[in-house]
């Protein structure tokens, strides 16, 4: 078993934020970069280009949501990188695709949300497997953000990320999945949506304002807010569309589901099979269980290996080594189940079938919960 996720909680204005996390986490936040610079250069990318074309994604940021470039200009200062450096953190595939033409195609993430009519105690549920490189196992930290002005934020990230998945004071979550499609351009970064969302006071105000952000990249965002609402938002670039839930239950992977934008789809053989034996999995699970779903229920569903390598839990022994990229295999490197409306997540330091889910909670709120 491994070492619960380090949690860190920052206060002040978002500059003050993002250098005390800096400072923090300048360890973990270096060995990110050394990874990121590393899976570039193997693809035949100049660092200096990297870190250039990561700069121009900037004035998307500032326009649209400035606090987060406080936060990343602090996090710079106080690892002691520099902005663009800090910048490519955030928008890695980005950077990949703006260089190359494409972003690449990777088994990534399955996301559920549970409304309170089918959770447990009427409590509404959502929650990750988050599917990364295995070296991201060793990068992952629980942050707390509790900015002077905006929304206090616990969140689930790679060292470095200001943005990630998790949740926020006024009870809202958002988790996200990878989603592969032609068309990517300059604009405002896809792992930056989620904090964007988590500013606003509803799934329905949040989405209104994603609709309207110049963005660069695709992103499938599942939202859950205070008033129990569950709202799945897929997009491309340009376009997006809405899924409601099934009977209170939402689940999603890496796929285009929305009638509108299954031909934006550009996953393909491999990659295109593991998203739907993963998303048929999770909903033969959760369909399975008598009676409301609380978060035991949902450990246990996510710790689910009975399709491995197509597994919910994906450990990084399920391929063979030697086909692995330098940054290992994709695998299951955390997993959160969240309750917003409680101000309390659960997660993972690794796969959650080979590891407790350990609860987080906000500073003001009381802190002693079961694991999982």
């Amino acid at each position: 078993m491994s070492e619960p996720l380090e949690l860190h909680r920052f206060s002040g204005s978002h500059t003050e934020i993002g250098r005390q996390y800096g400072r923090a986490c300048r360890g973990r936040i270096e060995r990110h970069l050394e990874l990121a610079l590393a899976k570039l250069v193997a693809a035949g990318i100049d660092p200096d280009d990297a870190t250039r074309a990561a700069l121009a994604y900037r004035p998307y940021v500032v326009e649209h949501a400035a606090f987060l470039d406080e936060e990343i200009v602090g996090v710079a200062g106080g690892a002691g990188i520099t902005l663009a450096e800090a910048y490519l953190l955030q928008l890695r595939a980005e950077v990949f695709g703006d260089l190359l033409g494409e972003p690449d195609a990777e088994n990534e993430c399955t996301t559920f949300a549970l409304e309170p009519s089918v959770a447990l105690d009427g409590v509404a549920l959502a929650g990750q497997n988050a599917d990364l490189p295995e070296i991201y196992e060793e990068l992952m930290v629980v942050v707390e953000f509790a900015p002077t002005t905006g929304r206090r934020i616990l969140m689930v990230v790679p060292a470095g990320q200001v943005s990630y998945i998790g949740i926020n004071d006024a009870g809202m979550a958002v988790f996200a999945n990878f989603l592969h499609c032609r068309g990517w351009m300059r604009g405002f970064p896809r792992y930056l949506l989620s904090r964007f969302a988590l500013e606003h006071p509803s799934a329905e105000t949040a989405i209104d304002a994603l609709r309207a952000l110049p963005r660069a990249s695709s992103r499938n965002l599942l939202i859950i807010d205070a008033d129990g609402r569950a709202v799945d938002f897929e997009n491309t670039p340009t376009r997006d569309a809405v899924l409601l839930p099934r009977d209170g239950v939402l689940v999603h992977s890496n796929h285009y589901l929305a009638d509108d934008l299954v031909a934006e789809e550009a996953s393909r053989g491999e990659y295109l099979e593991n998203s739907r034996v993963r998303l048929a999995r999770i909903r033969s699970l959760v369909g399975a269980v008598e009676g409301r779903l609380g978060p035991a229920e949902m450990a246990r569903i996510m710790r689910d290996r009975a399709d491995a390598p197509d597994a919910l839990s994906v450990e990084a022994r399920d391929l063979p080594d030697e086909i692995a990229p330098p940054e290992g295999h994709y695998m299951t490197v955390c997993a959160v189940i969240a309750a917003p409306g409680k101000g309390r997540m659960w997660v993972t330091a690794g796969p959650p079938s080979r590891a407790v889910y350990v609860p987080y909670t906000f500073a003001h709120l009381p802190q002693e919960l079961p694991v999982l």
